[in-house]
């Protein structure tokens, strides 16, 4: 299944486009002033992804798909901004971590050049989750950007509200 999700994942973004203004309007109209300047810097395929997370928790959970966990689905991976990584060093960047492990993100942030930048990649969980602290959000964005990859029994939020996030996340 995780194969599954990062095959999608990678086709898709060698489509270098964001999402359509319709789809942009809407996604900005769910952030906070702070969420839209972060969401700005976002890679065009990352907010194309995230309005698709986003669409599919609203058809999910209904009314119950407040504008935090909208936001949330929208800002789940804005922590990849501060590594800079295109699509082919992403993929390097996840066969890293298969291979070495995601623990050892936090050697490779005290090095250099390239490894940095994927050891940034690989904890952009934390980071999303300090930037949107920062940006003023929602506690409930900011944990699930901190808590996304996390097992299911490690989830700090609410299980319906977090297995909609991680299901259309996975979609």
């Amino acid at each position: 299944m995780k194969a599954l999700h990062l095959t999608k994942r990678f086709v898709g973004s060698l489509w270098p486009f964001g999402p359509n203004r319709t789809d942009d309007e809407w996604a900005r109209s769910q952030l906070l002033d702070g969420e839209v300047a972060l969401w700005q810097r976002m890679s065009a395929q990352d907010r194309r992804h995230s309005v698709g997370v986003a669409r599919r928790v609203h058809i999910m959970l209904g009314d119950d798909a407040t504008r935090p966990v909208l936001a949330a689905a929208l800002l789940h991976d804005v922590g990849k901004v501060d590594s800079g990584l295109g699509t082919f060093l992403r993929v390097v960047a996840t066969l890293s971590a298969a291979v070495a492990g995601r623990e050892t993100a936090e050697l490779w942030v005290r090095s250099s050049g390239v490894t940095r930048r994927i050891g940034l990649y690989l904890k952009h969980p934390e980071i999303g989750g300090d930037l949107l602290g920062m940006a003023g959000s929602d506690t409930f964005t900011e944990t699930w950007a901190r808590e996304h990859h996390l097992p299911e029994d490690q989830c700090s939020l609410d299980s319906t509200l977090a297995n909609a996030l991680r299901i259309s996340d996975d979609d």
